[in-house]
């Protein structure tokens, strides 16, 4: 029998994003948990369960799940018991008076995976104020984190100075 070694180069992590053990995802045994929850819950704020997510947006646990699996939402195991939770700004009111993911979430988080961030570093860049996203739109509500800014529909402000992170 002949063993075959492939040796693959490993991108270099972008300043600011932490590597090693980070979480890629909230599920599989063995993942670790967010390592600084006060920290990240200063940021981020409020934290659903994924069957309060289910209920907000109006779908089972199950297609939440799903939607975790496919990183269209991001979730990381939280509190003593490591419930799985995903930041509640993630989520947005529709005109139907219902909630929905927001629409260009799934594409950035992709576009920061690509870049090396882990899930814990995703969040942490997206829920991290700056003040230069103020200048953004002309509504009486202007955002002032990458999400918020997302929410707001400013999807390629957002998606560019995330490409800039990864350089």
């Amino acid at each position: 029998m002949r063993l075959l070694c492939l040796v693959v180069p490993v991108a270099e992590v972008p300043a600011g994003v932490p590597s090693g053990d980070a979480p890629r995802s909230a599920f599989g045994a063995g993942r670790a948990y967010a390592d600084s929850v006060s920290d990240l819950d200063a940021l981020v704020g409020e934290w659903l369960t994924l069957p309060d997510v289910a209920e907000r947006i109006g779908r089972d646990v199950g297609a939440v799940r799903r939607l975790v699996e496919d990183r269209s939402l991001l979730a990381l195991r939280r509190g003593e018991r490591g419930v799985v939770s995903v930041p509640a700004g993630f989520l947005a009111p529709s005109p139907d008076a219902g909630w929905h993911v927001v629409p260009a979430l799934p594409g950035t988080l992709t576009l920061l995976a690509d870049a090396g961030f882990s899930d814990e570093a995703a969040i942490r860049w997206l829920f991290t104020p700056d003040e230069s996203l103020r200048g953004l739109g002309t509504g009486p509500v202007r955002p002032s984190t990458p999400v918020e800014a997302l929410a707001a529909g400013h999807k390629t402000e957002v998606r560019r100075r995330a490409q800039a992170e990864a350089l």
